[in-house]
């Protein structure tokens, strides 16, 4: 048996290959829509893709599912007890969908299909096993069981909008951890997704695991009250990005080919060239760190730094209607258009080298100061600056700076209001990272008095500052 661990870190997301070496057939579970790195581990391993496995409908990331169908004829196994209206783009493609109990082959290689639901009502996870062996020997869990999580079941209520589905959802995971109790202890855990992951809020940054262990030391397995796991299993869950809901349609209905995106347009270093495309409606992502951001920038643009936090800021924040250029390095484009596909946003316009900067005037850019704590600290008592914290809610409820706003940062384009602009605005998240998003995102909105504040709360908190 061939098996195969693909993570992508700005997603927290695990897929897999595969394959059986004696009929040279491999299968991709969950695949992301970047499929060239599955179909470069087949050839080295001297097998074909032909076929790929949903555990679910993803609302995190576009699948690739399609594209393998499209690229490599793959035939696609989909869960079939959703509410029918799920995978509407598989009738273009072989495709069986799948019933609790089912089996499909590859090779000598056996998968079982294991509805789970809990996460979402349609989840199947895949029960593996080898010819030659009697027992699985491991399973692949989606985003039902993960290292020292389960998946969350209220994402089709916040995300989607779907009433009552939180309540649903949490008495369909007790019902699944209580089955999958019967399987063996040795049973190994391969997971589709890792610490950082908004589907869960205690997921593991270990790969894999084993079911006897996660049956030690995972909470929710640990949980035998049906009431308790379910009151624990809806409390404290992570806002969810506001793109989940745009992922959940994109594949359900089936995503783009990327053969078919058109080309990502190089454009001239100019600031002009810029201008040109702000007033175009065009969102202008810079994507140099907070620091050469905050010391000069093109007035309109919003800086959302290169890096692992940029998927998921880039979805929180970007309009999915309107298209997008970037201002990035040479040698990071790919990379970052890759980042921004992988999450649907296909509108990407063109792409402007960093040099742009250099080019301009430095009269014509804009800048935002960074304040240390020290610096800020009697402003703030005095009420001269008004704090504006942008952390998550459960961060704030630990603790915030005396007299600051709560304005969650993937909530702050559709709050601007909510912002004084009749004096200086002091925002801060835990370190500074995302603070310095929201500064280009209010300088962008016309707020042009923005600080960022040095070391976030953490250090604010280790100076030992007044909160709340």
């Amino acid at each position: 048996m061939i098996l195969r661990y693909f993570y992508n870190h700005s997603l927290a997301h695990a897929s897999y290959l595969v394959g059986c070496p004696d009929s040279g057939e491999a299968l991709v579970v969950d695949p992301g829509r970047d499929v060239e790195p599955y179909l470069t581990a087949a050839r080295k391993d001297g097998v074909k893709v032909v076929a790929a496995a949903e555990t679910h409908i993803h609302a995190d990331y576009v699948s690739g599912a399609r594209e393998l169908a499209e690229r490599v004829g793959a035939k696609l196994y989909l869960s079939g007890a959703g509410d029918g209206e799920d995978y509407a783009y598989a009738a273009d493609y072989e495709h069986r969908f799948l019933q609790d109990g089912d089996c499909f082959h590859i090779g000598h290689l056996t998968l079982e299909a294991i509805h789970t639901p809990g996460h979402t009502p349609e989840h199947m996870s895949y029960l593996l096993t080898d010819r030659e062996a009697v027992d699985p020997i491991g399973l692949f869990s989606g985003d039902f069981l993960f290292v020292g999580d389960v998946g969350r079941p209220d994402l089709l209520e916040k995300a989607v909008g779907i009433s009552g589905a939180a309540d649903l959802g949490a008495e369909q995971m007790y019902q699944s951890l209580q089955r999958i109790r019967t399987l063996p202890e040795f049973l190994q855990i391969w997971p589709a997704h890792g610490a950082g992951s908004a589907c869960g809020k205690n997921l593991g940054a270990i790969p894999s695991s084993t079911l006897g262990y996660e049956a030690r030391y995972n909470w929710a397995l640990k949980q035998r009250s049906r009431e308790s796991l379910k009151k624990e299993l809806l409390e404290g869950q992570p806002e969810p990005p506001r793109y989940f809901a745009v992922m959940k349609q994109v594949n359900r209905e089936g995503p783009r080919i990327l053969a078919q995106l058109p080309a990502v347009d190089w454009l001239q270093p100019l600031k002009a060239a810029v201008e040109e495309q702000l007033l175009q409606g065009v969102q202008v992502i810079d994507t140099r760190s907070p620091g050469d951001f905050a010391r000069g920038h093109i007035p309109g643009t919003i800086n959302i730094p290169q890096g692992t936090s940029f998927t998921q800021w880039a979805g929180w924040l970007v309009d999915y209607d309107r298209p997008v250029s970037l201002i990035a390095a040479s040698d990071q484009v790919e990379a970052l258009r890759k980042d921004l596909y992988a999450i649907g946003i296909d509108q990407v316009k063109g792409w402007i080298d960093t040099a742009v900067i250099q080019n301009s005037d430095s009269d014509d850019l804009e800048t935002y100061r960074v304040a240390s704590p020290e610096e800020a600290v009697d402003k703030v008592r005095g009420g001269r600056w008004q704090v504006v914290d942008v952390r998550m809610k459960n961060e704030w409820e630990k603790g915030h700076i005396i007299g600051a706003r709560h304005i969650m940062l993937g909530e702050l384009k559709e709050r601007f209001k909510e912002v004084p602009r009749n004096r200086p605005v002091l925002v801060n998240c835990k370190a500074g990272g995302r603070s310095a998003i929201a500064a280009s995102l209010l300088q962008a909105a016309g707020i042009k008095d923005v600080i960022n504040l040095q070391g976030g709360f953490d250090a604010w908190q280790n100076q030992g500052l007044p909160k709340e």
